[in-house]
């Protein structure tokens, strides 16, 4: 006998696994998209930088002034500044970091 039934069904079950694989990755942006910038969502990444903080609604203020200016937050609650220089350099009058 030819091929066998085992050999067919896994050879369909590996090419409908591998075409859900290359469905669940994103698309790639051409070279237009790319240059221009993505912004991300302030308000969503104000609340979990400021979810731990004594003074959730200031922190919620600064961070939002801070995001609208630089379009980045660091991840976590507090630190990380590194991922996001302009997030980190802001000062305030008194020369205190801006952001939090």
């Amino acid at each position: 006998m030819g091929i066998s039934k085992a050999f067919v069904a896994s050879l369909l079950l590996s090419l409908l696994l591998l075409q859900l694989v290359q469905a669940s990755y994103p698309i790639e942006l051409n070279d237009a998209d790319k240059n221009t910038p993505v912004k991300i969502d302030c308000g969503e990444a104000c609340s979990i930088r400021c979810k731990l903080s004594k003074r959730p609604n200031l922190c919620k203020r600064a961070c939002g002034t801070c995001c609208g200016r630089c379009n980045c937050v660091p991840p976590g609650t507090s630190g990380n500044y590194e991922s996001c220089a302009c997030y980190a350099e802001m000062t305030t009058r008194g020369n205190k970091k801006k952001c939090p």
